[in-house]
């Protein structure tokens, strides 16, 4: 068994190394995996043109965001994520990455909607947003551009989520001073 000294350091975050053991020991597929590395990708290019970010943090919490999908594929897999994170006796930082990272987030009453509990699932700290951001900037392990997930988003009735996207590349893209989708 795996302690939480062995994962983490002090402040609960774990480095990349053992988050892919993580990832692996959780039961995620190769292909889960291989998303969770493109997404840190992405996130990390993020990060190279910001200051004030936790690196490490943003790192771990990109390699992580998906480990619910050891258990699940349905939209509760960042609930059933934060769990298994928690358990791990990882940082409430990391936990809060997990279950915020679907889509551009999700208020109270979009969560309700899926059926998930009547709670805050918006991303609120900028290790948070950069995370979340770079997920969408991700389909499967390939590289896209806002534009096609907003359009998905538009072309499934969900407008609300589109716009969310919208204003999620927007804060992102002003962040690092240039048009996220050229990370």
């Amino acid at each position: 068994m795996t302690t939480k000294n062995e994962l983490t350091d002090k402040k609960g975050i774990p480095s990349a190394e053992k988050c892919l053991i993580i990832l692996t020991n959780a039961g995620c597929s190769e292909q889960v995996i291989c998303h969770c590395k493109a997404v840190r990708d992405v996130a990390m290019h993020i990060v190279d043109h910001t200051m004030d970010v936790n690196k490490k943090l943003v790192e771990s919490g990109a390699l992580l965001h998906d480990i619910g999908r050891s258990k699940t594929h349905g939209i509760d897999h960042a609930m059933v994520g934060g769990r298994i994170a928690t358990k791990l006796g990882l940082s409430e930082k990391i936990v809060h990455i997990i279950e915020r990272h679907i889509g551009a987030g999700l208020t109270p009453s979009v969560a309700k909607s899926l059926g998930l509990p009547f709670k805050d699932f918006m991303p609120k700290t900028i290790e948070e947003k950069i995370v979340c951001h770079a997920d969408n900037l991700i389909d499967d392990c390939n590289r896209q551009d806002i534009e096609v997930e907003v359009e998905r988003a538009l072309l499934e009735n969900h407008k609300e989520y589109a716009m969310q996207l919208v204003k999620l590349h927007k804060e992102i893209s002003e962040l690092i001073g240039m048009d996220a989708n050229k990370v």
